[in-house]
Parts: structure tokens; sequence; C-alpha cells
């Protein structure tokens, strides 16, 4: 299974190396975010009380990290490609497992955003005020990665069950916009920056709960009260998220 699970996935990687073009379009957003957002964090951080302990990047870079795996979703549209073009097709008759098929796939979208987060942090540390602990970096990049395998993974089977853009695109726009602004990614939602409605919804959305423990992580905060509900909803999150994606996969491809 492993040596099924790395041909698909260097299948897949040499695809994404002959276009390296979408590599470099997931990073940008959050690069313009973290340059031309973060000066302006700075002064609404130091003015404004109720932000989470930190200065503006410790905040705002390891969410925006997160916001690259939130977007890994979109990854399904390969798929949807390879549906139509006959790619999928000719892998089902050979003896691969399903499985295999689909954590080939996301292994290579978690290589990616790992590179694409690295890039990310290492533009924080060298052109602006971020200081973070070793450790705290180490599992936010942990986290930032379970978050791209979690959906990525669902993103590939909402494109299975959907098998058109025209759906696919704008269902993950009407989920992520909610999502990102409802997980404090750009602003933290707190009890003393947000209204009691709002921060009651956003309590309700996980993602909210993953932010806050990467958050935590960065600051060096490793408590058990910052990490265990982030984490746990995480790793919920991933099992389920899986398990969806290789059923999927199964019965998709049956």
């Amino acid at each position: 299974m492993l040596r099924e699970i790395w041909l698909v996935y260097r299948r897949e990687s040499t695809i994404a190396l002959r276009n390296p073009a979408w590599i470099f379009i997931g990073i940008l957003q959050p690069v313009l975010y973290l340059v031309l957002f973060g000066p302006l964090m700075e002064r609404i951080v130091t003015s404004t009380p109720g932000f989470p302990p930190g200065n503006a990047w410790t905040i705002l870079t390891p969410a925006l990290i997160l916001q690259i795996a939130l977007f890994s979703m979109f990854s399904g549209i390969g798929i949807i490609a390879e549906l139509r073009n006959g790619a999928l097709e000719r892998m089902r008759v050979t003896p691969v497992r399903r499985i295999s098929l689909l954590l080939g796939k996301v292994a290579n979208n978690a290589v990616q955003l790992f590179f694409q987060a690295l890039l990310v942090l290492i533009l924080a540390l060298v052109a602006f005020d971020l200081s973070a602990p070793v450790a705290g970096v180490v599992l936010s990049l942990a986290i930032v990665l379970l978050m791209g395998i979690t959906l990525s993974s669902a993103g590939y089977a909402a494109a299975l069950m959907l098998k058109s853009e025209e759906a696919f695109i704008p269902l993950l726009n009407t989920i992520l916009l909610p999502v990102l602004l409802l997980s404090g990614i750009l602003i933290p939602i707190t009890t003393g920056l947000a209204p009691n409605w709002l921060y009651t919804i956003s309590r309700i959305n996980p993602f909210t709960h993953v932010v806050d423990a990467d958050r935590a992580a960065f600051r060096g905060d490793f408590a058990m009260d910052a990490l265990f509900t982030g984490t746990v909803v995480l790793a919920v999150m991933a099992v389920l998220a899986v398990i969806w994606g290789a059923r999927t996969f199964q019965r998709e491809n049956a």
C-alpha cells in the first residue's frame, strides 16, 4: 500500500511541478495579507483591547498559513478534470487500492502546503517582527498539515460526488467564505471584540478552535486549555474526512 501511495504521489507531484503557477498562486494571497494587512494589524493590536496575547505577527502569521490549508479543498478541481479526460478511469483499472489513490493525491497536497507555509513563515521571520519558539513553529506546521489533509480529502470527496466545476466551485465559495470570516483568521473573534451573537456563532465553527490552538502553539503556550479543544476537533475532522474521501473513491470508482 505504501508503494502504491508513493507511485500516485510521484505522478501527482510531477504534474504539479510541470505547472508551478498554481503553487505560487496559492501562496500569493497570504503573502499579500502579510505585507499589506500586517502593518495595519500592528496598530489595531496596540490600540484595541480584547486581542489574544502576542504581537500582530504572532496573531496573524499562524492564521494565514492555516488560510492556505483552508483552500486545500480546491484540489478537488483537478480530479474533476481527470474524471472528464479519462485519467481517473485508466487508474481505476489498475490493481491500485482506491484508498491509495486518495492518500497519494492528499500527500502531494500536503507537501505543497508544507512548502507554501514555510515560505510565509520565513518571510514573516525575515521581513517582519515575528518571534516564535521553534517547538511552537513545528507544532503549528503539524496542525496546518493535518488541516490540509482534512480539507483536501473532503475536497476530493465533494468533487467526485458533484462531478462538475460549475457546481463544485460555487459550493466551495459558499462554504469557505463564512468559515473564513467566522474562524477569526484575519481578526480574532473574542468576547472583547465581537458582539455576543457573533462570538457564539464563531464558537460553533470547528475551525475557530483549530485557529485558536494554532495561535497558542505559535506563541509558545502549550497548556492543555490552549491546545486540547483545537487538536481534538482537528483530529476528529481529519478522521471523518479521510473516511469520507476513501468511501467516495471506492463508491465512485466501483
